[in-house]
């Protein structure tokens, strides 16, 4: 997932809501082991692609649905957390996470490179094995995060982030241009990508007014709560009639949450649940990414082949990187975005090429072997730093918290 698929949305005070997909890089520094309060960063949206640079800093468990309480670290880590072995794998997560950076930044090239290919040989619709659907939330997820990052000012992953928006909306530009998107969708999307990477240019270096940064955030916000529901109902058409009421009354459900936030209408705890609910909406719309896809490939197995084999291998390995760290901080959030684009955007879209015979057999067992290590390696891993007896444990935790 990250991913990339991506906010700090409606609120003057950071959360804890972190996601990573394709596209959505992590860049690592060292872990401080002081016992200090975590503050809430508030409404962060996301990815394909599922990182935050501050993860790192964070050891507690977090409930699957409280990303914005703190919570104390568990005891049970506190007798291993200054052993070297404890140290070691503290250092070696944060360095995958860093080089998860290298796949995401190359994630979009081999898919742009092949739509280029098809575009200039005059076949248009090999470029309908990829869905402008999975796009548009991949899109937005990088946008979002683009604004959390400027927000932090953390320069090498807002480069990364804009190289990813960058990416693929270049992408849908050549979906546009073989007619495999609606015009009015890309014309809209064409101004919230515009919109969106001058404002947060001004916003890095101080130029933007505060009132026009809020109402960015708030966009954002509202944005991602109405896309959800709307995307996931478009994916089925027509088999279920075309309609915009799922994203309308989502809309309204939108504004109405962020209005009443901002006019001090909710209590503490309204804010943070509003917090909580765009960083799951940013987790989901990236985690839709490969179950659009897979329909298309399933409504359309003829045009499997305009999908890159090299793109999937590159999502799969970049989301598969930060498993271990998500794992190892205990962030259900990041881990079940980074886990779910893992096997079923890169790896999943790897076993459909396979079954229609456009990569050999050699490349699905080697990225089949490849995966399921890592993965089973990480529960290993983090099971032994920990002292426990099973990595039940670690996935309980990860969870349910301490």
């Amino acid at each position: 997932m990250a991913k990339s698929l991506v906010v700090p949305l409606a609120s003057k005070s950071p959360t804890n809501d972190r996601f990573l997909y394709p596209n959505c890089p992590y860049v690592s520094h060292s872990l401080s082991f002081e016992n200090k309060p975590i503050k809430n960063l508030n409404n962060v949206l996301f990815v394909s692609h599922y990182t935050f640079t501050s993860l790192h800093r964070r050891l507690t468990p977090v409930h699957a649905l409280d990303s914005d309480a703190s919570h104390p670290l568990h005891q049970g880590s506190v007798d291993f957390r200054s052993s070297k072995s404890f140290e070691q794998w503290n250092s070696l997560t944060a360095k995958f996470s860093g080089v998860s950076n290298i796949p995401f930044t190359l994630l979009q090239f081999p898919q742009i490179i092949l739509n280029a290919q098809n575009l200039l040989a005059g076949n248009k619709t090999a470029l309908l094995a990829v869905p402008w659907l999975g796009m548009f939330t991949g899109l937005l997820g990088n946008l979002s995060l683009l604004s959390y990052f400027v927000k932090k000012k953390e320069k090498e992953v807002i480069v990364v982030q804009t190289l990813g928006v960058v990416s693929i909306y270049a992408v849908i530009v050549q979906l546009a241009m073989a007619e495999a998107m609606p015009l009015h969708i890309f014309v809209f999307t064409s101004v919230v990508v515009a919109s969106g990477l001058v404002i947060n240019f001004l916003n890095y270096f101080n130029w933007l007014n505060a009132w026009i940064w809020q109402f960015w955030e708030d966009f954002i916000t509202v944005g991602g709560i109405s896309v959800l529901p709307q995307v996931m109902w478009s994916t089925f058409v027509p088999y279920i009639p075309n309609s915009i009421l799922p994203g309308t009354i989502a809309f309204v459900v939108g504004v109405a949450a962020v209005v009443m936030a901002r006019i001090g209408r909710l209590q503490e705890k309204g804010v943070k649940f509003v917090g909580a609910i765009s960083g799951w909406t940013a987790t989901l719309l990236f985690m839709w990414m490969p179950v659009s896809q897979m329909w298309t490939n399933f409504l359309n197995p003829d045009n499997i082949k305009g999908l890159s084999a090299v793109s999937m291998l590159l999502a799969m390995i970049g989301n598969g990187l930060m498993i271990p760290r998500a794992l190892f901080i205990r962030d259900f959030m990041w881990f079940t975005g980074s886990t779910w684009a893992a096997l079923f955007y890169g790896y999943g879209n790897i076993v459909c090429l396979y079954s229609f015979k456009v990569i050999c057999r050699e490349f699905f067992l080697a990225s089949t072997a490849g995966l399921f290590l890592w993965i089973g390696m990480a529960l290993w891993r983090d099971t032994v730093v920990y002292g426990y007896n099973s990595p039940l444990r670690s996935l309980r935790e990860l969870v349910f918290g301490n």
